[in-house]
């Protein structure tokens, strides 16, 4: 673990530095642990690391980093299956709202049905929140379908569109420019303002990808 100074007010604390169930548990345990905190007022985590902002009317620097130092030292790790929920997207997987995924199944030598298959296997975990409001950063995809992101993004992508982009799988939650390889498109809302908390997803849950034809998209209030 490391504190580094990120302004006057805040600092990033790094549990790692590669994309790691362990790391991420480390994180999430050191979000829940500085919860309530006096004097902290902002605690957002990424992949591998936490951004703890203060008040400097309650906490000096000093005081705060050791503060963080205390707290985290002292921190039970929990693991990811005890703390958050798992979540269930439905995804209609198909050339018609998949914009790579013919392409990508030629790049890797794989067929369409192969290609859904190695995106559905996996349990992902919701790393961090960001981008776009409600835009959830997963992982990890399995090494065999692990691509990057296209050199000219697309200047719009549709709302709902699954993707990935190296070892991450991601949701676009509205209409929005977007570099990622496109597999399918969800029906669900990843963000509503009237929803409590805001975004379907949260960072620390869990979530598996169900394929569904374009019945059940429909069905579910998916648009084309």
């Amino acid at each position: 673990m490391e504190i580094l100074t990120a302004s006057a007010t805040a600092y990033i604390v790094t549990f790692g530095d590669v994309i790691d169930p362990a790391v991420a548990s480390q994180v999430f345990s050191g979000l829940e642990a500085l919860k309530g905190c006096a004097g902290i007022v902002e605690v957002t985590p990424s992949y591998t690391s936490l951004y703890v902002a203060f008040d400097p009317l309650v906490l000096d620097p000093f005081t705060c980093k050791a503060l963080l130092e205390e707290t985290l030292a002292k921190m039970a790790v929990k693991t990811e299956e005890s703390s958050h929920a798992e979540v269930e997207i439905p995804v209609f997987y198909d050339p018609e709202v998949g914009l790579d995924l013919e392409g990508l199944a030629r790049e890797k030598g794989l067929s369409m049905e192969e290609i859904i298959a190695l995106h559905v296997s996996p349990v992902y975990r919701v790393y961090t929140i960001g981008f776009l409001p409600g835009f959830p950063y997963m992982g990890t995809v399995d090494p065999r379908l692990a691509t990057p992101r296209h050199a000219n993004p697309r200047t719009a992508l549709p709302k709902g569109s699954v993707g990935i982009a190296e070892n991450q799988t991601a949701i676009y939650p509205q209409k929005s420019p977007g570099g990622w390889q496109i597999l399918g498109r969800t029906p669900l809302e990843l963000f509503d303002p009237k929803r409590e908390g805001l975004s379907l997803l949260k960072a620390g849950d869990r979530v598996r990808f169900r394929a569904i034809s374009r019945r059940e998209f429909f069905d579910l209030g998916g648009v084309l």
